[in-house]
């Protein structure tokens, strides 16, 4: 909790800090977004009521709204500063569009609404739960969602061997650096892995996401130690 902040959620980043921080530590951070824009525009429906969870600062959102602007957006996040930091960043939008939820986690989410999304993202947010956790979050998602309706998540993972492990931090390391990053903020950064953050292989992902019920399951995209998949229920 740096300077006494409480900011409620395991991102070693102060809220007012993440978007600057963010694409200096995972690569490709701004094309996970737009992958996942480009996903959404190839479902056979458009939107009617999205929800981002894990919405952090509402970079994504805001990137969301020029391209679905007849979507209504739900913003969830664990933390109330994430959360003040999306309502500053998206003051200019249509009131309409948008509609902030008391923070929760995903797996904690009580739902009081009777309508249900038809699209759920939940970028770079899940992994920071332990396996049991985050198996009640994916089910919360999968039981919110309409009919038909598509969840896409983003997520650091698990390479599938130690020696992946080893030449994947190292990988991820060169980036960090590449980015300006001190070897000491490299080296802070990658004893999280399995301390703060608890990432999965790509198979665990499928085949949690497939006993949560999705009818479809896929690989969207994979990159470094970040991929992306999407469910149709």
């Amino acid at each position: 909790m740096p300077g006494g902040q409480p900011f409620l959620n395991s991102t070693p980043h102060l809220p007012e800090d993440y978007d600057t921080q963010v694409s200096r530590v995972i690569p490709y951070y701004t094309s996970i977004h737009q992958e996942a824009l480009y996903l959404v525009k190839a479902l056979p429906f458009t939107p009617y009521l999205w929800l981002d969870t894990g919405c952090g600062t509402g970079s994504f959102v805001k990137k969301a709204i020029q391209e679905f602007p007849n979507t209504r957006f739900l913003l969830l996040d664990p933390s109330e500063g994430m959360l003040q930091q999306a309502r500053e960043k998206l003051s200019g939008c249509s009131t309409a569009s948008l509609e902030f939820m008391q923070p929760s986690s995903t797996q904690d989410l009580k739902w009081e609404r009777s309508d249900k999304p038809d699209v759920i993202t939940a970028i770079q947010c899940h992994h920071y739960l332990c396996a049991e956790e985050r198996a009640k979050a994916t089910k919360v998602c999968y039981g919110l969602l309409k009919e038909e309706g598509a969840y896409i998540t983003f997520e650091n993972i698990r390479p599938l061997t130690e020696a992946g492990i080893i030449v994947g931090k190292q990988y991820w390391g060169n980036f960090q650096l590449s980015m300006g990053k001190t070897q000491e903020e490299v080296d802070k950064h990658l004893a999280r892995f399995d301390v703060e953050y608890f990432p999965i292989t790509v198979e665990d992902h499928l085949r949690s996401l497939k006993e949560a019920g999705f009818r479809t399951v896929e690989i969207l995209w994979y990159s470094y130690m970040q991929a992306g998949f999407y469910c149709i229920k």
